[in-house]
């Protein structure tokens, strides 16, 4: 076992101790890379030439500016600021869930379900969402509703909305 050990170590020993003269073949190879010409270089890709534009619309309104605030006349529907908020205007509107309805014809009474998990009695005229809306009317399978939202121009746009009853 002790022969077989020292035969192997033998056997490294002599890779290490080579001198450089020893590897000719690593050395011709090496000399034969260096002596090779180098390859060729890609071409620099061509740079496109682009129309240069010049900006000739200094005496033309400012786009950024409002010009829609000069024309409001304040004509139009508007938010009652002075109307006292009811319950179901601090929850957004697709928040709602219509879980039923009380009643019969005109006396209808819509049950919605709000994110308090508190069901509340919706009539006409009653409000409803963030965006100002005040119902219009009740359905057995549906709220309709009109909400007042910006125009971005300072004035309001009534949009029409609907919570529908919902599916079990």
């Amino acid at each position: 076992m002790t022969l077989l050990l020292l035969a192997g170590l033998a056997g490294c020993s002599r890779g290490i101790t080579s001198t450089p003269g020893e590897a000719p073949n690593l050395e011709t190879w090496i000399a034969e890379v260096k002596a090779r010409p180098a390859p060729p270089l890609d071409p620099l890709p061509v740079m496109q030439q682009f129309e240069t534009f010049e900006y000739a619309a200094q005496a033309l309104r400012d786009p950024f500016s409002n010009a829609f605030t000069d024309q409001s006349n304040g004509n139009g529907p508007r938010p009652d600021s002075s109307r006292r908020k009811q319950t179901l205007e601090q929850f957004p509107l697709d928040s709602f869930d219509m879980v039923g309805t009380l009643g019969r014809g005109a006396g209808l009474v819509a049950l919605v379900m709000a994110p308090d998990k508190v069901t509340y009695r919706v009539r006409p005229g009653a409000y409803m969402g963030q965006a100002d809306g005040r119902v219009t009317a009740v359905f057995e399978d549906r709220i309709e509703l009109v909400e007042l939202v910006p125009d971005g121009a300072g004035g309001w746009l009534e949009r029409p909305a609907t919570v529908a009853l919902e599916d079990q």
